[in-house]
């Protein structure tokens, strides 16, 4: 499987949902065919995939909140495997806006 770079966007996919599970104290993460149960990071993780940040983005924010470095393999690992079972997709990056350039004046 061709890995995704760090400026793309994952986000759950549309069949899946992130959800609070009482009977087992933590989050899941629940699709049609079951569910899987998260650990505080794999919830955190999943918790910053809003379709806006890119995986990059998603590192800096967890090495902002934990103090950890050397994580981009992990994060990567963890969305590759969960976007290989289609419970997590990627988009590309959004195009940068750039303000609008003023028209030249008329000759």
């Amino acid at each position: 499987m061709n890995r995704p770079g760090p400026a793309v966007v994952p986000r759950i996919a549309p069949k899946a949902r992130l959800q609070r599970d009482e009977v087992r104290d933590r989050e899941v993460l629940l699709y049609p065919e079951g569910l899987v149960a998260l650990n505080e990071t794999g919830s955190a993780i999943l918790n910053l995939c809003d379709g806006t940040r890119s995986v990059a983005e998603i590192v800096q924010a967890l090495k902002q909140r934990y103090g950890a470095e050397g994580i981009e393999g992990d994060v990567t690992a963890f969305l590759d495997g969960l976007a290989a079972k289609g419970l997590v997709t990627y988009a590309p990056p959004a195009p940068p806006s750039y303000p609008p350039t003023p028209s030249a004046p008329p000759r």
